[in-house]
């Protein structure tokens, strides 16, 4: 049961790190610097990958355990080690919507300028189509 033990405390120091890495680049977010964004979720991707294989890991060592020899000790450090892993991902879960709010608020704030810089971009062209014509009724 040890070996499972440590998969699971394994698994959480993992999610540390996700948290620590969204914590990080959250901050950056929300200073308005995203250029880190394709390097942020590769490095989630890798770290998820981990879990992964130490889930599957998991799966295998606890289909060998006999849940009769388990000590009482080893269960309480399996069920501190598990609720420790629910606190962690809840704490992913609320900073993930807190990054997805500051992204959809950027991407907004893109895609109101760019309106602007069309609206704009469309008046200029007007002004000077509508110059033209009249230096062209000037000559004739």
């Amino acid at each position: 049961m040890t070996s499972a033990i440590d998969i699971i405390n394994e698994k959480n120091s993992h999610l540390e790190k996700f948290y620590r890495l969204n914590e990080a680049e959250l901050e950056r977010f929300t200073a308005g610097d995203f250029a880190g964004l394709d390097e942020f979720y590769k490095s989630r991707e890798g770290i998820l990958d981990i879990v992964r294989k130490l889930d599957e890991m998991l799966e295998r060592t606890s289909a060998e355990v006999n849940p009769s020899s388990i000590s009482e000790q080893s269960k309480k450090e399996v069920l501190n080690a598990l609720d420790f892993k629910n606190q962690l991902v809840t704490r992913i879960l609320e900073q993930d919507l807190r990054i997805l709010s500051v992204l959809e608020s950027a991407k907004s704030e893109i895609i109101k300028e760019l309106t602007q810089v069309r609206s704009a971009r469309k008046a200029i062209g007007a002004y000077h189509s509508g110059r033209n014509k009249s230096r062209l009724n000037e000559k004739a």
